[in-house]
């Protein structure tokens, strides 16, 4: 699992700590009853911090699951 990987199934954990670490590659809004609006928004306040980037708010509904945030920050952080 490379650093990115790993450092954002760690703040998924924050978001959502009674879902197996095993389970959380997977996850997505569909199939996620607790990734509501308020998780939505609070797993970007946890990338924030982790990563050191400023998330937009307008593309939390684009960023409904795992492979789709991963694949972001993969955007953003080669930016950088």
């Amino acid at each position: 699992m490379d650093d990115v990987k790993k450092r954002l199934t760690g703040c998924f954990q924050i978001v959502f700590p009674d879902i197996p670490e095993a389970q959380i590659p997977l996850l997505s809004q569909a199939n996620t009853s607790a990734w509501d609006s308020v998780a939505a928004i609070t797993l970007l306040n946890v990338l924030e911090e982790e990563f050191a980037v400023e998330m937009d708010l307008d593309q939390v509904a684009d960023l409904n699951s795992f492979e789709r945030v991963y694949a972001h920050l993969q955007e953003r952080l080669q930016a950088v």
